[in-house]
């Protein structure tokens, strides 16, 4: 029997390789890098920026996936802001909606990564999908556009919000997380917010999910990712010092009105109710944090 055909997008970065590898046993895969193969050259694989509308529509049209996971953006908050805003509307809105156009054309699914950025932070903790939104930076409001987009053109649709990725990056994506293991591995300090709460997943936990949504009846959904637990910035970081065995003099607490210039975004962490009504239960959170200590710990000492 034929697999069903599936692009992923962004296949070279941080949650795009875990999904390569995740899916490819029961999809025909066409993963999708621009310049950094990374983990794709193992995988059924396409050299595409998104950018390039005329190259982007060509494969999807050669290929005719039968669903796209749409990963790739300018994803990094920072770099966004290093960006003209037409650059980065091209990459995170209108690729988005000429994806989005074509699926419609083809009959394909689409699972589009949106973020929990897209939320206003001021307005409690655990939101449910249909909270206030309110995107403070250049990203979150063009993930937001992309989304609005997405609902325009395509019926079959699935939109998860994630929460703050971690865990062990590989072929060059790193994250926040990963950063800071590395760091207490050297002894060294560092500043973590101690006022800013989130909801984590680990990235390898994240493509699972997202390969149990697939095989669900959830077209036309907006979807909360995220751990049952909310946690500040220094609580992931004295969870994975308690894994690790580090020493939790090695966090110097601060809060955000430290750090000058940030976004500020106090607490977006989700409820995710309505993942665990399709069946779907998230790891705990330390048992993710323990494992992703130990894969960078690991990789740290070869």
């Amino acid at each position: 029997m034929n697999k069903p055909k599936l692009i992923i997008t962004g296949g070279s970065g941080l949650l795009g390789q875990y999904l390569n590898g995740i899916l490819n046993e029961d999809y025909d895969i066409l993963t999708f890098y621009r310049s950094n193969p990374a983990n794709c050259l193992a995988f059924h694989h396409a050299q595409v920026d998104i950018t390039d509308f005329a190259r982007l529509l060509e494969v999807l049209r050669e290929f005719r996936p039968e669903f796209v996971i749409h990963c790739a953006a300018v994803s990094n908050p920072n770099k966004a802001d290093l960006l003209s805003s037409a650059d980065v509307n091209r990459a995170n809105v209108l690729a988005t909606e000429l994806i989005a156009k074509e699926c419609e054309k083809l009959g394909a699914g689409m699972l589009y990564t949106s973020t929990d950025l897209v939320y206003a932070g001021y307005r409690g903790s655990y939101l449910k999908e249909d909270a206030k939104l309110v995107p403070l930076s250049l990203y979150a409001e063009t993930k937001l556009m992309g989304e609005v987009k997405i609902k325009e053109v395509l019926g079959k649709f699935i939109i998860v919000r994630t929460p703050l990725q971690f865990g062990a990056g590989y072929n060059g994506t790193t994250n926040n997380f990963q950063e800071m293991v590395r760091r207490f591995v050297k002894g060294e300090k560092v500043k973590l917010f101690s006022d800013q709460f989130r909801t984590p997943l680990a990235v390898r936990e994240s493509a699972r999910i997202i390969k149990e949504l697939l095989s669900k009846p959830v077209f036309g959904e907006v979807v909360n990712m995220g751990c049952s637990r909310r946690v500040s910035r220094v609580q992931l970081g004295e969870l994975a010092c308690a894994s690790g065995g580090f020493s939790t003099n090695l966090i110097d607490s601060c809060v955000m009105d430290d750090a000058p210039g940030i976004i500020q975004v106090a607490d977006v962490s989700l409820d995710i109710s309505k993942l665990r009504s399709f069946g779907i239960e998230p790891e705990e959170l330390e048992m993710m944090v323990d494992l992703e200590v130990k894969e960078i710990v690991k990789s740290i000492n070869g």
